[in-house]
């Protein structure tokens, strides 16, 4: 242990207390995301897990005003053993956003690390994460969800600020016909955010148990004073429609100013979305959420085999759609950071207010 402190000890110390002043954090968003009058449009991101992230990566690069809104409905690995011994919510996927919120410099990679790093041993400590077990001692200590994720935020420089959408732990149930191989045409309840992410039946429809969760006020205040919300990438029955699950959150949703820009993945998911189109992804959504208006659906141009139909899915959203390259150049279906920042910067500025952000 004492070989690795003075490595630790050489990062910028003395930057933890600033590393929350926007004047800091965001000069590169000062560069980029700016309006006229010089102010960093507010941005909401809405999503979990990897498809949350990416979107994180790409934003904080535009914007030094950005908030994380989580979905709390994980039941599987470390977050869900915590979930199920200590009653708390999932704590892997607002993990995974802290770290996407992590800076570029020693700093923030060093902490990206440290707290997506996983134990490894014969006990029962193996598979947790640091930063789901640092995650819960302060929800212990503080007794307050919110307080404590602004404090592991300040911690890791973060740049933004994440929130779950709930305060209570959800659980994830779905409709899936063919869940079971030997029944094709049967459908089954699934109960579970892991089991739905892997079922390989056709998933009908979602729904959260509770079925009216509270949500965070600060997550709604947050969707009802933005300039924009980013819904997805990410699983879409597990990461992006839970969102519009939960009342509160789904109100403020419709009744904000902010203009509403839906990402779309770069390929279906294996089992939860096997064959879908990117029209499909808009088809379902709409059934989740029929009141739901987007301004912008945002795909990758290679992703895209059938473009009319997909602009006549955002027709029925009233929103545009918008191709970017926006995967990584190595094939694989990730998002590439640089390129979905210069997407969502260019669709801020094409689709954005008329007046200067404020």
């Amino acid at each position: 242990m004492t070989d690795r402190i003075p490595r630790l000890g050489r990062l910028r110390r003395g930057a933890l207390p600033t590393q929350s002043d926007p004047s800091r954090r965001s000069a590169r968003a000062g560069r980029v995301g700016r309006g006229r009058r010089g102010a960093a449009p507010k941005a909401v991101a809405l999503g979990g897990g990897m498809g949350l992230s990416a979107s994180l990566a790409a934003l904080r690069r535009i914007t030094g005003d950005l908030t994380a809104v989580v979905t709390v409905a994980d039941d599987g690995g470390s977050s869900g053993r915590l979930r199920d011994e200590m009653g708390v919510l999932p704590p892997g996927d607002l993990r995974k956003a802290l770290a996407a919120l992590c800076g570029d410099d020693d700093w923030g990679q060093t902490w990206a690390r440290v707290i997506q790093h996983r134990f490894h041993s014969g006990g029962e400590m193996h598979g947790h994460a640091v930063g789901n077990l640092l995650i819960v001692a302060l929800w212990e200590q503080l007794g307050d969800h919110v307080q404590a994720l602004d404090l592991v935020g300040r911690l890791l420089g973060a740049h933004g600020r994440v929130l779950p959408m709930s305060a209570v732990p959800l659980e994830l149930q779905a409709l899936v016909r063919g869940h079971d191989p030997a029944r094709p045409h049967d459908v089954d309840t699934v109960r579970g955010q892991a089991t739905v992410a892997l079922t390989t039946g056709e998933v009908q429809s979602v729904h959260l148990v509770p079925h009216d969760p509270p949500a965070v006020p600060e997550a709604v205040a947050a969707v009802l004073d933005a300039d924009w919300v980013v819904l997805g990438p990410g699983s879409w029955f597990s990461s992006v429609i839970p969102h519009l699950l939960v009342p509160e959150l789904l109100d403020a949703l419709l009744t904000t100013k902010a203009r509403r820009v839906l990402s779309l993945n770069l390929a279906p998911q294996p089992g939860e979305t096997e064959g879908f189109s990117p029209q499909r992804h808009l088809e379902v959504l709409a059934r989740h959420a029929p009141k739901l208006a987007l301004d912008v659906v945002l795909a990758d141009e290679a992703a895209v085999p059938d473009r009319d139909s997909l602009t006549e899915a955002a027709d029925r959203f009233g929103a545009a759609v918008e191709l970017a390259p926006v995967a990584r150049p190595d094939g694989t279906p990730r998002h590439d950071p640089e390129l979905l920042a210069a997407a969502y910067d260019r669709i801020f500025r094409m689709h954005g207010r008329i007046g200067p952000w404020r």
